[in-house]
């Protein structure tokens, strides 16, 4: 079970989505996200600047695609879903593209779809090996506490 929810989750995306969303934590998400941007993936880039996670400052804006950096409340993985959750229904998105670490990528899809009825893709960034320890870990308590809250 660790292995299909952390090391291994179901991974893709289609050609265009509504929005990518670059969410907080650890790994090499921005660049990532920023490529997917420039791939004309979608003409929306949301980046969560939150808790232990990026927290630096808005990447540059790129040409055709619009930006939306910010600092999510609570400043969590449910702050996040619940922040792009209102984004889609302003500006009607169907579809996201998350960009995450791997072991972030099941508690993610699963709180953002809570939260947003499209279809959630999850993009996922890989993490040094040093780090799968206590990510795994990590990922076991958040992912209990995620399914004990209710709602989105």
């Amino acid at each position: 079970m660790t292995s299909r929810l952390f090391i291994w989750p179901a991974a893709g995306m289609p050609a265009r989505v509504g929005a990518i969303v670059m969410l907080a934590g650890p790994g090499d998400r921005l660049s990532v996200a920023l490529h997917l941007a420039r791939d004309h993936k979608a003409n929306v880039l949301v980046v969560s600047r939150g808790y232990e996670g990026y927290s630096g400052p808005c990447p540059s804006r790129l040409p055709g695609v619009r930006l939306i950096c910010f600092d999510p409340s609570p400043p969590t993985t449910r702050g996040e879903a619940e922040f792009i959750g209102r984004l889609a229904k302003r500006y009607g998105w169907k579809t996201v593209a998350l960009v995450t670490a791997t072991p972030q990528d099941s508690r993610a899809r699963i709180r953002m779809e809570r939260c947003f009825s499209g279809e959630v893709y999850v993009v996922t960034t890989g993490l040094p090996l040093s780090a799968w320890p206590g990510q795994i870990a990590y990922e076991w308590g958040a992912t209990i506490k995620m399914l004990a809250q209710p709602g989105c």
